[in-house]
């Protein structure tokens, strides 16, 4: 009798065994809602922090300061819980996600200046709710871009739809058929 030996061969119906070692990814609806959940309350938290880091040094290296240390940790966040990963995010997600990060990072400061502009001392509820719009906007577009470029989980980007791959059955050729015609 032979040992047998693992068949490394799948169907197409049958799971990936990658698969099975990660969560499956939420929908997108799902991810949205624990984006906002998870984005959403570290952003809550960096707007209180903003201003009181910004009474030591001025305000954008404050939001600079803070928006570095708030991506990291959503980063995090994002790979294990968001987007359902089941891992932590290597250096190089952290380096994508710190794209959409600086584009955060200069909304709210171009937000912050026009204000400034528009108000010459604005007091900080105004500053409080000018900064939370902003990046209420700049985290619509930091959701669409982590979810479909960053945090993929080898899912096809939407953008592209996917094509159905059907099987096809192997012909089988018998000794007697392939020499006949040779």
């Amino acid at each position: 009798m032979e040992p047998q030996t693992a068949d490394r061969t799948q169907s197409p119906s049958s799971p990936s065994l990658d698969s099975l070692d990660s969560p499956s990814a939420p929908g997108p609806l799902a991810s949205f809602v624990r984006f906002v959940v998870c984005g959403g309350g570290i952003g809550v938290l960096s707007s209180c922090a903003v201003p009181l880091v910004a009474m030591t040094m001025p305000w954008a290296v404050a939001n600079a300061v803070i928006t570095v240390a708030s991506t990291l940790l959503c980063t995090e966040l994002h790979a294990l819980f968001t987007f359902g990963t089941g891992r932590r995010p290597g250096w190089r997600r952290h380096l994508q996600s710190s794209g959409s990060a600086a584009a955060a990072y200069a909304v709210t400061c171009a937000a912050m200046f026009l204000l400034h502009v528009i108000q010459s001392a604005p007091g900080m509820l105004t500053e409080q709710a000018v900064y939370l719009t902003a990046s209420g906007l700049a985290g619509i577009g930091r959701f669409l871009v982590l979810r479909l470029f960053v945090f993929t989980n080898g899912r096809k980007s939407p953008l592209r739809p996917r094509r159905p791959v059907l099987p096809l059955p192997r012909p089988v050729l018998t000794q007697a058929a392939v020499a006949t015609t040779c």
